[in-house]
């Protein structure tokens, strides 16, 4: 199921009191050179890419929901070895967890490309590397062919796949963005056709909050770094598929 979010929804919050206007409890809070900081017991579940017979990725599989507490940390510097929980081996590998990415709104920081009857938000700063956008000629092509029906639900549906929101399908009429429906939860992802571990995968709207207690945007899908080694901390950046990164 796809949801329609007028691009001045909920997904924009401009402070930390409108993030967590609706569910105050439940919050993802980056420590400084530390874990992330989960509360509100939120689900914590196993989800791979799953490819198709030309190694597209194609599907998210769902797999086992892991134990969790009403509060629970997990891995920042991907040294733990507890992985996808924090174990405390930051504080023995000086980690350095310094947040360089951008507060702006992800539109704000997108390129758009312009269909018939959808346009394409592209902030690529926040790709995660899920690689959902290229089967199907790519999503960059499918835009301007949104006119045919099968050519615009391919194009939605491959959109909606993208786990870091770097990709945001618009429709034209409305003005408005269309999303997945997503369960609250967190993901911990893995790409066997690259034979590495990926990002943690912030579902449903999950606000999360700097190190200062300042608050990101609050956006349907969010992927944050789990190997230590993105540039744009918090989020991932893709080095994860570089450095081959197992858990």
């Amino acid at each position: 199921m796809y949801l329609a979010y007028a691009s001045s929804s909920k997904f924009l919050p401009d402070n930390r009191e409108s993030a967590m206007a609706t569910e105050p409890s439940i919050r993802v809070v980056v420590a400084k050179n530390g874990p992330y900081l989960v509360y509100g017991k939120l689900p914590l579940v196993r989800l791979t890419i799953g490819t198709d017979a030309d190694g597209g990725s194609e599907r998210w599989i769902v797999g086992a929901t892991l134990p969790t507490e009403e509060q629970y940390a997990l891995c920042r510097c991907g040294k733990s070895g507890h992985k996808p929980f924090c174990d405390g081996t930051h504080k023995k590998v000086g980690f350095d967890g310094t947040e360089t990415a951008s507060r702006e709104p992800c539109r704000a920081q997108a390129k758009v490309f312009d269909g018939p009857t959808m346009q394409l938000s592209d902030a690529d700063s926040l790709c995660a590397a899920g690689r959902f956008c290229d089967p199907c000629g790519q999503v960059w092509n499918q835009v301007a062919k949104t006119d045919d029906p099968e050519v615009r639900a391919t194009f939605i549906r491959q959109v909606g796949l993208c786990p870091s929101g770097r990709l945001v399908a618009f429709d034209k009429r409305t003005g408005q963005a269309v999303e997945p429906d997503l369960p609250l939860s967190i993901g911990v992802t893995d790409d066997p056709a690259e034979e590495c571990a990926g990002p943690l995968w912030l579902r449903g709207g999950i606000p999360l909050f700097s190190a200062e207690g300042d608050a990101y945007e609050v956006r349907n899908r969010v992927t944050l770094c789990r190997c230590g080694q993105s540039e744009n901390k918090p989020f991932c950046d893709g080095t994860h598929v570089e450095i081959n990164f197992r858990e």
